[in-house]
């Protein structure tokens, strides 16, 4: 009998003694590798042309002015002013609306010295402008076409004649190309054609009762905005 206990004794201690040593080489073996999950794809997010902006422009016009008496007079000089506008945008398309004041100094003298000898003159002071644009938003740049209303004045004088000087409202159309920038930026370089109409100056310009004096530029300007 008291073999029978040691012997039983004697197996329970090695069975024990393997059990540690399987534990041993289980918590040895490297663990499982790691897979992380799946990146989550960043996707940039495409410029949002919708919204109020306000900002600078300036540039230079040329262009001519028809006298009847004299026929046409040359035009050039440069502008300053300030914007403001709002954009829709549904889709790539960009709808909006925008407005200008500009000083003008657009001018011309004619170099007609038999029926002006002392110089006579066409000039612009300021200009402004309120138009519709249409434009495809590729990303964060816009090219646009515009077209709406100018108005500005036209001064026609002669030397020892009162002269005019009458503001007009007349037409402008164009297109342009802008582009968002840092931040709420945005900046823009853009053509239009201006059509002022005309002033009929007659015996205030000289001494032809119907003399009127028309007012037609070409402009090219840049501009930068801040939108809200």
């Amino acid at each position: 009998m008291k073999r029978i206990v040691l012997a039983c004794l004697g197996f329970a201690a090695t069975a024990a003694l393997a059990g540690s040593a399987s534990a041993a080489d289980l918590q040895r073996r490297n663990p499982p590798p790691y897979n992380p999950p799946p990146a989550v794809p960043y996707y940039s997010p495409v410029y949002n042309w919708t919204g109020l902006y306000v900002g600078v422009n300036a540039g230079a016009g040329w262009g001519s002015s028809n006298w009847d008496s004299l026929g046409s007079i040359d035009l050039k000089g440069g502008m300053v002013g300030g914007t403001a506008g709002y954009n829709w945008q549904g889709g790539p398309w960009v709808l909006g609306v925008e407005g200008d004041i500009d000083w003008s100094g657009i001018d011309g003298n004619s170099t007609n010295t038999l029926l002006c000898p002392l110089g006579c003159r066409t000039a612009n002071s300021w200009l402004g402008t309120v138009r519709g644009r249409v434009g495809y938003g590729f990303d964060r740049i816009m090219p646009y076409l515009t077209a709406g209303i100018a108005f500005g004045n036209i001064k026609a004088s002669s030397p020892g004649f009162a002269g005019v000087s009458e503001t007009h409202a007349g037409w402008t159309v164009g297109a342009g190309l802008e582009v968002a920038l840092m931040g709420r930026w945005t900046a823009k370089a853009e053509y239009l054609y201006v059509d002022l109409g005309e002033d009929k100056c007659g015996l205030n310009c000289g001494f032809q009762a119907v003399d009127n004096v028309n007012f037609k530029t070409h402009i090219l300007r840049g501009g930068l905005n801040y939108r809200f």
